[in-house]
């Protein structure tokens, strides 16, 4: 038993919805430390409930309320069913970051009114645990003028930043983002538009299957260039950063209106929609202000070996690795950031860069939920 409470569990479910992912760590001397991992499934009735409320004319206060309170129990589950399996108790717990899910998110933009939504209630997490939680991250970055997004930059810039390199980290979730950590210590980085959100939704419609594994059914397709132009003249692509999206912007109902007047086989779409994921990411990194020595990817794309190598193409002679080369497993670099983010609060530190979101200052990010 530690004398002092030093393990940061994080919570993460992002734009993709497919699990909620957990990781317990420790953050000492600026060292990470991965006690252990879970993920816990989510119900395809509770991620219909969260993609309608994505939707405006499919949401309401009370579907919003309730999926609230089923998200808070589920994320609940999550934590103590890593906590179970690790043996870690919740006194030794410092604090729970809970990213919760985003349903809505309106960045800064002129003349809209600027906004983001998570649920997954933290006081159900707080008083099913017994620990300690931080939660709602976003929304000081966003009243201090930025767009609360992307928040994990941060968190890149302590744990993969080096003085001899360029680097990027590239994280490929529902949506892509982008962090540069040039080898002056600078840190700037913005989503660069969709990830596996769309290859997901199309290839669950077409073929029944949540995702399209290794990107093998898109592999077989062939791209439409003219479908490929088409997605990347997108005003987003081109949209100068600070910038940040989700399936607000990016969805099947966008995608299919972008199908109306063509007929192609869904396989082909698939190959064009990996395509697009390639290029408009690829297009940002050989856009960035400093040469680039290096590239890590972690999320969930990096398992996509289509887009890996489409991906490759696209950016020339940078040679694409993954963050497990950096000693952090691709798939749990996102829930690690929501416990440093929890580590930063409890710390007093600030969690965002001005830099990445454009807000007026650092702040220390998130709200505390006693147990």
């Amino acid at each position: 038993m530690m004398s002092t409470p030093e393990i940061y569990l994080g919570l993460m479910s992002g734009t993709s919805i497919d699990s909620i992912d957990v990781a317990a760590m420790t953050f000492t001397g600026g060292k990470l430390q991965l006690l252990g991992t879970h993920a816990e499934p989510i119900p395809e009735l509770l991620k219909q409930q969260i993609v309608d409320l994505c939707q405006p004319g499919k949401d309401s206060v009370q579907l919003l309320c309730e999926t609230d309170n089923q998200l808070g129990e589920l994320f609940a589950r999550a934590a103590l069913a890593l906590m179970e399996a690790e043996n870690i108790k919740s006194d030794q717990i410092a604090a729970i970051g809970s990213h919760g899910q985003t349903v809505r998110h309106s960045p800064p933009r002129s003349g809209a009114i600027a906004f983001t939504q998570q649920i997954g209630d933290a006081n159900i997490i707080a008083a099913r645990t017994g620990c300690t939680v931080v939660a709602d991250f976003r929304r000081k970055d966003m009243a201090l003028g930025g767009h609360g997004a992307p928040l994990v930059p941060a968190f890149h810039k302590t744990l993969f930043s080096d003085a001899q390199t360029n680097r990027v980290i590239a994280n490929i979730g529902g949506i892509s983002n982008i962090t540069a950590l040039p080898r002056d210590r600078s840190c700037y980085g913005f989503d660069t538009g969709p990830g596996n959100l769309l290859l997901d939704a199309w290839c669950a419609k077409h073929t029944g299957n949540r995702f399209d594994n290794k990107g093998a059914w898109g592999a077989t397709g062939q791209v439409c260039h003219e479908l490929l132009d088409q997605f990347m003249a997108h005003p987003f692509i081109g949209q100068v950063a600070p910038k940040s999206t989700g399936r607000e912007m990016f969805n099947l109902a966008w995608l299919e209106a972008q199908l109306s007047d063509r007929s192609l086989e869904a396989a082909d779409i698939q190959a064009t929609l990996v395509s697009f994921t390639a290029q408009s990411l690829a297009g940002a990194i050989n856009g960035l202000k400093e040469p680039v020595d290096e590239v890590y990817i972690c999320g969930g794309g990096v398992f996509n070996d289509h887009l890996m190598a489409q991906l490759q193409i696209a950016l020339g002679y940078t040679t694409l690795h993954s963050t497990e080369k950096l000693g952090l497993n691709p798939t749990w670099v996102e829930a690690c950031a929501f416990a440093w983010l929890a580590y930063q609060y409890i710390n007093k530190q600030p969690g965002n860069l001005p830099s990445v979101t454009g807000a007026s200052r650092e702040a220390v990010l998130g709200a505390l939920y006693q147990p």
